[in-house]
C-alpha cells in the first residue's frame, strides 16, 4: 500500500494592520521619482532662496500625493491580476488588507490634496498636475497595454515632473534637462519591462505580446546610449553648464551599474529598489547631486 504524500505547508506572510497596510499601499518608496521636481531649484542655482524651497517642497508633496492616488486606483483595477503575480500579490489591496472602497476614497482625497496644492502654486502648476493625472489615468486604462507607448508614457511623466518643478519655483531651466530626464526614465521603464518579462512571461501584461527579451535588450541599449549622449552634449553646449562635464563619470557609472544589476540580479522590475537597495548606486546618485550643486554654485 502506497504511503500518502506528505502535506505541503505554505507559510503565509502575517497580515499587516490597517495603518501599515495603508502606508504600504501608498508605495512611499516610489516617491523617490518625485525628487525630480527639485531639479529646477538645483540647476537654476537658487539653493539659498527659502521661498523657492517652500514652493519646491510643496510641489514634491503634491506629486507624491498624486502618484499615490494613481497607485491606489491602479491596484484596485488590477486586483485580480495582482493576486496571481509572484510579487504583486503581496500588495495590501490584493491581499485584502485594504478594501477597494477605502482605497478609492483615499485615492480621491489624495488627488484633491494634490490639485489644491498645485492650485496654490499657480495656474501653470495646476495645469501640469492635471496633465500628470490625465496621463496616469490613460496609462492605467489602456496605454500600458500598447507596446512602446507604455514606456513613452512613463517617460512623459518624468518630463512633466522636471518641468513642473521649474514652474513651481518660477525659474528657467535648460530644455536639455527635461530631455535628459525623459531619456533616463525611458531607460528605466525599458529595464522594468525587461525584468518583468524575464520573470513572469508574456502573460503578465498585455503589452508583453509585442515585446521579447532580445528586443528589449536592444531598445534598452539604445535608450541608455542616448541618455549618456544627450547628457554629455548638455554639459558641453548648454549655457552656464560646461562645468558639469566633471559629473559625466557619475552618470556613466550609474547607468552601467543599473544595466549590470538588471542582467545579473534582475532587480529592474522595481527601479526604486535599485536606488534604495544598492549602496554603490545610492552613493553615486548622492555624489552626482552634491557635485552638481557645488559646481553650479561656483560658476
Amino acid at each position: 500500500m502506497a504511503e500518502p504524500a506528505a502535506a505541503i505547508v505554505v507559510e503565509l506572510p502575517q497580515r499587516r494592520s490597517s495603518l501599515v497596510a495603508t502606508v504600504v499601499a501608498l508605495r512611499p518608496r516610489q516617491w523617490t521619482k518625485n525628487l525630480l521636481v527639485f531639479a529646477g531649484i538645483l540647476f537654476a542655482t537658487e539653493l539659498g532662496d527659502g521661498r523657492r524651497w517652500i514652493e519646491a517642497v510643496a510641489a514634491f508633496v503634491a506629486y507624491c500625493a498624486a502618484s499615490s492616488a494613481a497607485y491606489l486606483a491602479n491596484d484596485v483595477r488590477d486586483i485580480a491580476r495582482d493576486r496571481i503575480h509572484p510579487h504583486k500579490r503581496r500588495r495590501p489591496i490584493a491581499r485584502g488588507e485594504l478594501s477597494r472602497r477605502a482605497a478609492l476614497v483615499l485615492a480621491g482625497a489624495l488627488a484633491l490634496l494634490a490639485l489644491s496644492i498645485a492650485g496654490l502654486l499657480g495656474p501653470l502648476s495646476l495645469a501640469c498636475l492635471v496633465a500628470f493625472l490625465a496621463i496616469q489615468t490613460a496609462y492605467s486604462l489602456g496605454l500600458r497595454a500598447v507596446p512602446l507607448i507604455d514606456v513613452l508614457a512613463i517617460a512623459g511623466l518624468f518630463v512633466l515632473r522636471a518641468v513642473a518643478g521649474a514652474i513651481a519655483v518660477d525659474v528657467t531651466i535648460s530644455p536639455w534637462l527635461p530631455v535628459c530626464a525623459g531619456l533616463l526614465a525611458l531607460t528605466l521603464a525599458l529595464g522594468k519591462r525587461r525584468a518583468e518579462l524575464a520573470a513572469t512571461g508574456a502573460a503578465a501584461r498585455p503589452a508583453f505580446d509585442g515585446y521579447t527579451v532580445a528586443a528589449l535588450d536592444q531598445l534598452l541599449a539604445s535608450a541608455a546610449t542616448a541618455t549618456l549622449g544627450v547628457y554629455v552634449v548638455y554639459t558641453l553646449v548648454a549655457r552656464d553648464s560646461k562645468v558639469l562635464a566633471l559629473t559625466i563619470p557619475f552618470v556613466v557609472y550609474g547607468i552601467f551599474r543599473y544595466l549590470l544589476l538588471l542582467h545579473r540580479r534582475g532587480v529592474g522590475e522595481e527601479p526604486e529598489n535599485v536606488l534604495l537597495g544598492d549602496w554603490p548606486m545610492l552613493v553615486t546618485v548622492a555624489a552626482w547631486t552634491v557635485s552638481c550643486a557645488g559646481l553650479l554654485l561656483l560658476v
